[in-house]
């Protein structure tokens, strides 16, 4: 999905971010940032899996591939902590991703993730 507004829904009204080396308070700045990253990660896809949760807290790892506008494929590995306010909006979410330069035939990650992959553990490779 690829509908900022509609994503950062899920944020509380004042939610602070921290992705890479960008901060970003509220949901317009939230809009501004995906409309951005979206534009520049093309075909974008994504794996995430649990790693840990507690009370209003979850914490994430994940991968992703995605092209540049050179044609320049990349592989961003990361790792993401949410906070929870009681109504079950994100108000805190903090992303450290690296991103790797690879050929396309080293892609592996490819559209909407299959059932058959639910289970699975992340490759660090």
């Amino acid at each position: 999905m690829r509908e900022p507004e509609r994503v950062a829904g899920a944020y509380s009204q004042d939610s602070h971010w921290r992705n890479r080396s960008e901060f970003l308070v509220g949901r317009a700045e939230i809009v501004e940032f995906l409309t951005r990253k979206w534009k520049k990660e093309q075909e974008y896809a994504l794996r995430k899996s649990l790693w840990a949760f507690s009370g209003n807290r979850i914490a994430v790892r994940f991968q992703y591939e995605w092209h540049d506008e050179s044609g320049q494929w990349w592989r961003s590995y990361g790792n993401e902590n949410w906070e929870f306010d009681a109504h079950g909006y994100m108000t805190r979410r903090e992303a450290s991703i690296n991103d790797v330069a690879i050929a396309e035939h080293e892609r592996r990650i490819f559209g909407a993730r299959p059932e058959s992959e639910r289970e699975q553990t992340l490759p660090l490779r």
